[in-house]
């Protein structure tokens, strides 16, 4: 229970640093809670057909500003809904397209991702993860945690988010 509560912590502090770094980037300063208020309030919910639809109360991804967060994406196939499991590699596979199409809905790409979560019910995965992951970058990576469950939604053994900035 600590561990959820202490990654939730670290969630919410990564949160609240992107909106506060991309006001700044904005060339505003962000120095009250209006101004925070503010931009949190101007979001956009992006949704696609060419990624799973939620299975819960979600959206696929909000836009704030010049920034995307991705929900956690696990191995769906987004025409028929079938849920891949067994081979890592191919359920990876499938996350990174999951997430790629929600990219391209909100006129993104992988180079455009700062960060990345990765939840795996297995550490012994990480290697081929890495490899399926890696491969969709061509120069510098986003920052990164990976970190082992005991479980994921529909008993998948990958699970990864994104945050991406325009």
């Amino acid at each position: 229970m600590y561990q959820i509560k202490n990654l939730i912590l670290k969630l919410s502090l990564t949160f609240f640093s992107i909106l506060i770094f991309s006001c700044a980037e904005n060339k505003h300063v962000c120095n009250s809670k209006t101004q925070i208020q503010t931009l949190t309030m101007q979001k956009k919910i992006i949704q696609t057909d060419k990624s799973p639809a939620p299975i819960g109360p979600y959206s696929q991804a909000v836009m704030v500003g010049n920034l995307l967060f991705v929900s956690g994406q696990v191995a769906i196939i987004p025409e028929s809904g079938k849920i891949i499991q067994g081979d890592i590699a191919t359920e990876t596979m499938q996350v990174m397209n999951n997430i790629h199409a929600i990219l391209v809905q909100a006129g993104m790409d992988f180079e455009n991702i700062v960060k990345t979560s990765i939840f795996l019910k297995n550490m012994d995965d990480f290697a081929k993860v890495n490899e399926i992951y890696g491969s969709n970058f061509s120069g510098d990576f986003p920052a990164r945690e990976t970190v082992q469950v005991s479980r994921l939604p529909k008993d998948v053994n990958v699970e990864i988010s994104v945050v991406a900035a325009k």
